[in-house]
C-alpha cells in the first residue's frame, strides 16, 4: 500500500501518523495562567533536542480557533514544566486530557498534586518521578496549520529518589509509558543491549 498524505482528511492523516511513529514519550505539561490558575495537559510530539545547553521541543497542536491553555499559558508566561509519566501517573495524564472549560483547574479536575517548581512559576505535577522545568526558547509556527513547536530549554530537573541507583539515574526504574496511535500505550517492561559497531 501507498499513500498521499494529501488524500487524507486531517482526522485519518492523524490516525496513521500517530499510529506510524511509536512509541513517543509523553510530555505531561504543566502551565501558569495569568491568573494564577494551573494547568497540566499530555502531548505526545515531544523529544529532547539538544544537551549543551538542555532543550527539548514539543509539538501543540491548535485544532479550532482557539488556542489550548496551555499554548495561552506559555505564550503569556514563557515558563512550562514537563512532567515524566510512570506507569502509576497514566490514570491522572488520561484524566487531564479532557476537555475542561479555559478557567478550570486541571490539578483538582485530574486530582494531582501541584508542588512549587524551584526556578519557574508553573509548578510541577507531585506525582510525577520526573520535571523539568523550561524557559521558551523559541515558538516556531508551522507551515500550512495553526499548529506550533514550542523550544524550552531545561532550568531545573527533578529526579524522584528511587530513581538512582549508585549515584545515576536509571532510565529502567522510571517506568515510563510510551504513546501509541489512537488510545493505546505501551509499557516499557524490556530493554535489550546493541554495542555501537
Amino acid at each position: 500500500m501507498e499513500i498521499d498524505p494529501k488524500e487524507l482528511k486531517p482526522s485519518q492523516a492523524y490516525d496513521l501518523i500517530t499510529g506510524l511513529i511509536v512509541p513517543r514519550p509523553i510530555a505531561f505539561i504543566s502551565t501558569l495562567s495569568p491568573d494564577g490558575i494551573p494547568n497540566a495537559a499530555p502531548f505526545s510530539f515531544y523529544n529532547g533536542i539538544s544537551t549543551n545547553p538542555p532543550m527539548l521541543a514539543v509539538a501543540i497542536a491548535q485544532p479550532g480557533t482557539e488556542k489550548k491553555a496551555t499554548m495561552r499559558n506559555i505564550e503569556a508566561t514563557g515558563e512550562f514544566v514537563v512532567n515524566g509519566v510512570d506507569e502509576d501517573l497514566a490514570e491522572g495524564m488520561n484524566r487531564a486530557s479532557g476537555n475542561y472549560p479555559s478557567d478550570t483547574n486541571k490539578f483538582v479536575g485530574a486530582g494531582l498534586t501541584p508542588v512549587p517548581s524551584v526556578k519557574v512559576k508553573p509548578p510541577r505535577i507531585g506525582e510525577a518521578p520526573v520535571s523539568l522545568e523550561c524557559r521558551v526558547v523559541q515558538v516556531v509556527p508551522l507551515p500550512e496549520t495553526r499548529d506550533v513547536l514550542v523550544i524550552g530549554r531545561i532550568l531545573h530537573i527533578y529526579l524522584r529518589d528511587d530513581l538512582i541507583k549508585k549515584g545515576t539515574f536509571d532510565p529502567g526504574r522510571f517506568r515510563a509509558i510510551g504513546r501509541l496511535g489512537q488510545s493505546s500505550y505501551c509499557w516499557i517492561h524490556e530493554k535489550f543491549t546493541l554495542d555501537k559497531p
